[in-house]
């Protein structure tokens, strides 16, 4: 059968080495960004393992079962190694990392004491905030008063002045700070030249993380959006990303109860299991908790917890299945628990002759736990697929994110088993090898 054009396979990429230093640049330096840097100067010296990393367990196969060639990916595509990775960040307080690693409770302080010397070297820019978008919190550590446009100018200064003093070669940005309200692309977001006019004046729907955003795009670092907010997904940005070659991807940590969505629905669509009703809630006493408390950030992870069921279940496929379905979800600030959140599933489900049953999940999970070793993968892979010449959305990461990003007009994957294999098939492409189907009748013939 002939092939056409538009059928014909990308070319395998001609990957750039990664040599020197990778800059990490984190937008919000609270629970998941210590987390995250505490994690790996722990992995560094030796004192744990770098548990719940992809990048850095999980094997890849190559070609036929019966060849037993599984590296590391790590060993298979070339990443940064952690010890080649300098660590910045802005946040609205004047914590150093250290200091936040200890306020915000996640790791105990025993731990913390042994990585103290590098921690409190790292040390917070101000932020660009706008209480507008983050209502729960505030802090004194913010940019001097200018326009939305001399915010994004600041921005870039900063990513300059970091690259320089830390000997970087590449950087790469991952948004980790507060939920900001649900917005919609507006007018201002349709176009660049529309929004650089919007930062120039002051346009009240340009938020911060779409400033920051907008700067390390235009510094040319690949940025991923670890929240549900509108950013990058606006179309101005995704013009921009794909001018200047830069990867973006996101949106929103797949952590806790959206994770446990992804494992869960797949295996009863799998078997044409029905659903009726799908009810979650959330107790969560951080920050992220707090912020989430008002009713404009809590709209923004509602559309994006939302989204994954519908897409899993296809209802408009399987309406005898799906149609009616009843998903309601609920996040509940409770100081009490602290990061320890508490994902509670009640799944009402129907099976043969329409004979109703229940699922019940509760996930005793720690939030910034599952999502730091997230922030690794994601930083290192975004750096690779930069290197590879690879611009604008990075589907094949949609397997870390709640609500992915894809091409306009197509509809996002959140089946997590079918994320995993369309990105080790990425991975696999990248390093010109065979794409592994799982067909496997050639053992048979």
């Amino acid at each position: 059968m002939s092939t056409t054009p538009d059928q014909a396979p990308k070319p395998t990429p001609n990957i750039r080495p990664a040599t020197g230093k990778l800059g990490i640049l984190t937008p919000g330096m609270g629970a998941v960004t210590t987390t995250f840097i505490a994690g790996v100067e722990a992995i560094k010296r030796g004192i744990s393992k770098p548990i719940g990393s992809v990048t850095q367990l999980s094997t890849i196969r190559l070609g036929k079962r019966t060849d037993n060639n599984t590296p590391l990916i790590k060993d298979f595509v070339p990443l940064a190694g952690l010890e080649d990775l300098e660590f910045g960040g802005w946040d609205i307080f004047e914590e150093n990392c250290y200091e936040a690693a200890v306020h915000a409770g996640v790791l105990e302080r025993h731990l913390l004491e042994q990585l103290k010397e590098p921690l409190e070297k790292i040390k917070p820019m101000s932020a660009v905030f706008d209480s507008e978008y983050v209502k729960r919190i505030t802090g004194p550590n913010m940019k001097p008063k200018g326009s939305k446009m001399d915010h994004a100018e600041m921005l870039m200064d900063d990513i300059r002045n970091f690259k320089e003093t830390r000997g970087c070669d590449r950087l790469s940005m991952i948004w980790c700070g507060s939920t900001e309200v649900f917005h919609r692309a507006a007018a201002v977001h349709q176009s660049l030249e529309a929004f650089e006019a919007g930062l120039a004046n002051n346009d009240p729907e340009i938020s911060p993380s779409q400033i920051y955003a907008y700067a390390a795009i235009r510094s040319g670092v690949p940025y991923a959006n670890g929240a549900p907010h509108l950013t990058v997904d606006a179309p101005c940005l995704l013009e921009m990303a794909r001018d200047r070659q830069v990867p973006i991807c996101g949106k929103d940590f797949k952590t806790g109860q959206t994770f446990m969505k992804t494992l869960i629905a797949p295996g009863l669509k799998s078997r044409m299991l029905g659903v009726s009703g799908w009810f979650s809630t959330n107790i969560l006493g951080n920050r992220d908790g707090e912020v989430l408390d008002d009713p404009g950030s809590f709209k923004s992870k509602e559309e994006s917890k939302l989204s994954a069921l519908e897409q899993i279940l296809q209802p408009e496929l399987y309406p005898d299945l799906y149609k009616d379905i009843y998903h309601k979800v609920r996040i509940n600030y409770y100081p009490p628990r602290g990061d320890s959140k508490e994902g509670w599933d009640n799944i009402d489900i129907f099976g043969w002759l329409g004979y109703p049953m229940q699922i019940k999940i509760d996930f005793l999970c720690r939030d910034s736990i599952l999502a730091a070793p997230l922030v690794l993968d994601l930083v290192l892979f975004m750096d690779l697929a930069q290197r590879a010449g690879m611009r604008g959305v990075q589907e094949w990461l949609s397997f870390y994110f709640k609500a992915p990003m894809t091409a306009p007009g197509l509809y996002p994957e959140h089946d997590i088993f079918i994320q995993l294999m369309k990105m080790k098939n990425t991975l696999r492409w990248m390093k010109g090898e065979q794409l592994i189907t799982h067909l496997g009748l050639e053992y048979y013939d």
